[in-house]
């Protein structure tokens, strides 16, 4: 299992790489690190890391990464040296390319109000007004479900998606058509066999 610190050091890395370094503040990194721990969570039913996500006033937050970037507060964060990266097996790292792809090009607000409207941190805070300081832990089986609605919408994203589904429906409901079927986990792969 990696650490809250190696999937935040990694975000960082990759906002760099991508020019958007100036987006890249504590706020944003501790939304990133909340949804690819309800997609991991989704995909492969245990966590990424093992550090709780708290339902704090600004959306849910990793204590030990925020601690470790608080005196940054809404800065950009600092690129991390080379020596403090971690190499990830290729599930892992396919997950983070995913989850980078889908949410890093959201600015920090924008991810917070997300985490506002979802109910695992809804639920986490139990009715609390938004201004409210919580350290409520939000439920790794309540991200779990969040991240199977979060792997809905990735595929819904595709760009293959909308012009598949119409064949498919209309495949699926021919009486001359074979059924075959996709398993769980096999959508992302089968609606990408058909982009050129």
């Amino acid at each position: 299992m990696v650490s809250s610190l190696d999937i935040a050091r990694y975000f960082i890395l990759r906002a760099y790489e991508d020019g958007r370094e100036a987006d890249m503040t504590n706020m944003k990194m501790q939304k990133l690190l909340y949804y690819t721990q309800s997609l991991h969570l989704a995909l492969f039913n245990e966590p990424l890391f093992a550090e709780e996500i708290q339902a704090w006033r600004y959306g849910p937050v990793c204590p030990p990464a925020y601690r470790l970037y608080s005196n940054f507060e809404a800065e950009q964060l600092p690129i991390p040296r080379r020596d403090e990266l971690t190499e990830f097996s290729e599930e892992i790292q396919s997950l983070l390319d995913e989850a980078w792809e889908y949410f890093g090009a959201y600015h920090a607000y924008l991810l917070s109000d997300m985490t506002h409207l979802e109910f695992p941190w809804q639920k986490a805070r139990k009715g609390l007004p938004t201004s409210a300081a919580s350290q409520e832990k939000i439920l790794l089986s309540d991200m779990q479900v969040l991240g199977q609605q979060k792997l809905a919408e990735i595929e819904r994203s595709n760009p293959a998606y909308e012009t598949i589904i119409p064949f498919l429906l209309e495949a699926a409901f021919s009486e001359n058509t074979p059924k075959t079927y996709i398993k769980q986990g096999e959508v992302y792969d089968w609606l990408t066999s058909f982009l050129p």
